[in-house]
């Protein structure tokens, strides 16, 4: 294998597929990355067996061939070269040579047929969908996947195609994270992907308004296919939760609040609580204000955020966590926010849409 190319795209190829490669395992070889030309094309792969990245870097190559290096030493070389032409050799005793201007390395791999691939999806089943509005909706619900395994279905995110929209949702076992977004799409899908590969995709993900992802899946895996890199995840086995019927339209209080001036004041009064190992705020709904409390050994914090309110007037405690981490990932600037009872989850919508909905459940605390 010989080629030539910049250091600029190498380090590129190098950020996308090393995401991939696994930092503690039994198998020397995933510590590696998979370099390959092959039919002008050069490509840099990790695989931990779970996800595997594919990378394309723009190169001139000069003799196609395969090796793998030991990702962490290949990547930190790289990074170190001068900002000039690298050139990349790899000799038939699997010797990986590396020059760029007055700088030499040669480095000991191994054989390229002994990298373990990530499967191959059949491009059949698949939809189509803007990266940027993709990656909003991960980062507006990831937060949500359960991090223990007691339930493993629950350490991913369900992905949903009905009717021309998609879902996407996290649960934890504390609160719900729903988002929806249009789709051209006429199959019904539902699948669960690892928390972990929606933690990668959604660094790889572009904000470019125009450039779009296209999803392939099948009974066992998924791939992410964004031209210059290719994505390959195991599905999670087993049913999700139910969630829909959990989103009741019922309530006794709604409020229309600033997002902005609720969460701040969430945040100020959770500087008490948090220390005290997290104890609960306290939200009193009035006519026209939530009171946000909290009180501890440490002191106590008492906040007021103007509301316009219908229906009853409420008392509940949260873990002040949990709504903290909705708000700051909604983009509107008023929400509402529905109440049934204080042991009951709220839930926050949006004003005239059903493009999100959190639903939070509350703590008990004493009075």
């Amino acid at each position: 294998m010989i080629l030539t190319c910049t250091k600029n795209d190498l380090i590129e190829g190098l950020n996308i597929s090393s995401k991939a490669i696994s930092n503690r395992t039994s198998m020397p070889i995933l510590e590696c990355l998979f370099l390959e030309c092959n039919n002008n094309e050069f490509v840099l792969m990790g695989n931990d067996l779970e996800i595997g990245i594919i990378s394309k870097v723009k190169a001139n190559i000069k003799e196609n061939g395969k090796i793998a290096i030991n990702s962490k030493i290949f990547s930190e070389i790289i990074k170190k070269l001068p900002d000039k032409e690298i050139y990349i050799e790899a000799d038939d005793k699997n010797v990986v040579i590396i020059k760029c201007d007055m700088s030499e390395y040669k480095i000991a791999g191994q054989k390229g047929d002994e990298y373990p691939k990530p499967n191959t999806i059949e491009k059949n089943n698949g939809f189509t969908i803007f990266q940027s509005e993709l990656k909003d909706m991960i980062r507006q619900t990831l937060f949500s996947v359960a991090v223990e395994e007691s339930k493993p279905i629950l350490t991913g995110e369900l992905i949903e195609i009905n009717e021309g929209f998609i879902n996407i949702v996290a649960i934890d076992g504390y609160r719900i994270s729903y988002r929806k977004s249009m789709v051209e799409s006429k199959d019904n899908i539902k699948i669960v992907v690892p928390g972990k590969t929606m933690n990668e995709i959604i660094k790889i993900l572009s904000s470019d308004l125009e450039k779009k992802v296209t999803l392939y899946f099948d009974k066992n895996h998924i791939l992410f296919d964004l031209d210059d890199s290719i994505v390959i995840s195991r599905l999670l086995e087993g049913e999700f939760l139910s969630y829909k019927p959990i989103f009741t339209d019922n309530y006794n209080t709604k409020v229309k609040v600033k997002r902005i001036e609720f969460l701040s004041g969430l945040e100020r009064a959770s500087l008490i609580s948090s220390i005290t190992k997290k104890e609960p705020v306290k939200l009193e709904i009035e006519e026209n204000k939530i009171i946000i409390k909290s009180n501890t050994v440490l002191g106590s914090a008492y906040e007021e955020v103007d509301i316009q309110k219908e229906g009853e007037v409420l008392k509940m405690a949260f873990n002040p966590k949990y709504l903290i981490d909705a708000l700051k990932v909604i983009d509107d600037e008023y929400i509402n926010i529905h109440f049934t009872s204080a042991l009951s989850p709220c839930i926050i919508v949006p004003l005239d849409s059903d493009d999100y909905k959190y639903l939070v459940l509350p703590v008990r605390a004493n009075d």
